[in-house]
């Protein structure tokens, strides 16, 4: 009785200790840039009017070719979707356009990272 009260313990104290270190990986593993437009662009499903955004991708711990778009705030979810990951080239906005009929926003084709190799191509 007591070595198995011993080992319950080891195996709660091991588990409290691994916890908070896989949800800073998780944590760690997003990544955030914060864009400004100055006039509306579109993502799948969803319309930018004229603002700041927060574009992440990976948020919460998921797969980095997820993103997630909200407000400056973050109150608010504007877009989540899978991306395809694509090569950086060597120098170049932070954002390309996609083609759009006159007078109608830009769609939003590919994202990159500031300071990263990949970029994120969104899936229209």
């Amino acid at each position: 009785m007591l070595k198995r009260t011993v080992v319950l313990i080891a195996v709660v104290m091991a588990m409290a200790t691994l916890l908070p270190a896989s949800s800073t990986l998780a944590s760690s593993m997003s990544r955030v840039n914060h864009l400004t437009f100055n006039t509306a662009v579109r993502l799948p499903g969803t319309l930018l009017t004229p603002g700041t955004y927060t574009f992440e991708a990976g948020p919460q711990g998921n797969s980095l070719d997820i993103v997630r778009v909200t407000t400056r705030d973050g109150r608010r979810v504007l877009y989540t979707g899978f991306t395809s990951l694509v090569s950086r080239p060597a120098r170049g906005p932070m954002v390309s356009f996609g083609e759009a009929p006159a007078n109608a926003p830009q769609p939003i084709d590919v994202w990159y990272e500031d300071g990263a190799k990949m970029g994120h191509r969104f899936r229209y």
